[in-house]
């Protein structure tokens, strides 16, 4: 097994103090007030964190904009296509050919065709694997999201 493996089977069979000493080890805090799974499943994804990199700033963002929505009581909306509405039509120039995709409430529509994402129209666009966000101009090279303009979007 490899250490973090080791150590996350560990983790296991710790008591509520061993988990609280790692706890604090791990994020320099005092330990909160939680039951032994949510620290131990807090714990594993620390480590792995550590491992193999955190969460990317856009989806930090995101759950903090979803914590506040529930923390003020409001209706909280989960997109799967970002920022996308649905209605936004999104296109794109492709060898001379003009492609349009329609943002719907699940999925997109091309050529009369749904499809669950904009990765699986660029394949079929262009042959190719690609990131459908990138090829859409709605990320950089880097995958970070850029904001649609407003003329894209529309009903």
């Amino acid at each position: 097994m490899s250490r973090i493996s080791d150590r996350l089977e560990a983790i296991s069979s710790m008591s509520l103090t061993e988990l609280g000493s790692e706890w604090e080890r791990l994020y320099k805090e005092p330990t909160p007030t939680l039951g032994a799974d949510l620290l131990s499943r807090s714990i594993a994804y620390r480590l792995q964190e550590r491992q193999y990199g955190g969460l990317t700033a856009t989806a930090r963002r995101q759950i903090k904009r979803l914590a506040k929505q529930m923390g003020n009581g409001a209706e909280v909306s989960i997109s799967l296509h970002g920022d996308l509405k649905p209605g936004t039509r999104l296109s794109r120039d492709w060898h001379g050919n003009t492609c349009h995709v329609l943002v719907m409430d699940e999925g997109f529509l091309f050529e009369d065709r749904r499809y669950r994402s904009l990765s699986q129209i660029a394949n079929a666009i262009t042959g190719t694997k690609w990131s459908g966000p990138r090829f859409f101009g709605l990320a950089d090279r880097t995958g970070a999201d850029r904001k649609p303009k407003q003329a894209d979007a529309g009903a």
